[in-house]
């Protein structure tokens, strides 16, 4: 299970960089002042900006939920197939995601990508409910 979490963890530091260099770009570029990262608000913000900051922030949702399941198999040592596939189909969905998110932005094919995801952290959450809660 830790294979999928260090490949969470890689995308949610390429999705920071791309995010950083977006915004050091436009403050050098001067289409943003730098005082806008104070609180995030008080003038016209750059599309890509927004969506960068925007798939950066989503990477600490769900993701999050991945996580904890992840390293509760980890800490229980449980082992199961499903739950290792669901967390790889995870990564992927994330990645995938994030490439629509940062690019195209298509409204449909994020929240399809998002829901599936998700559906991938509930079979984790299920199927540790299933190995382990009926133990405690």
């Amino acid at each position: 299970m830790f294979l999928p979490m260090f490949a969470m963890f890689v995308l949610i530091f390429i999705v920071g960089i791309v995010t950083a260099r977006a915004r050091f770009g436009h403050v050098r570029e001067k289409k943003i002042n730098p005082k806008y990262f104070l609180l995030m608000q008080g003038e016209d913000v750059p599309e890509a900006i927004l969506k960068t900051g925007r798939s950066f922030s989503n990477q600490f949702e769900i993701p999050v939920l991945f996580f904890v399941a992840s390293l509760t198999y980890i800490a229980t040592g449980t082992e199961s197939m499903v739950g290792l596939v669901a967390a790889w189909v995870f990564v992927l969905f994330r990645a995938i995601h994030a490439y629509i998110h940062l690019t195209s932005n298509n409204l449909i094919r994020r929240m399809q990508t998002f829901w599936l995801g998700f559906m991938c952290v509930l079979v984790m959450w299920l199927d540790l409910f299933v190995l382990l809660g009926l133990n405690y």
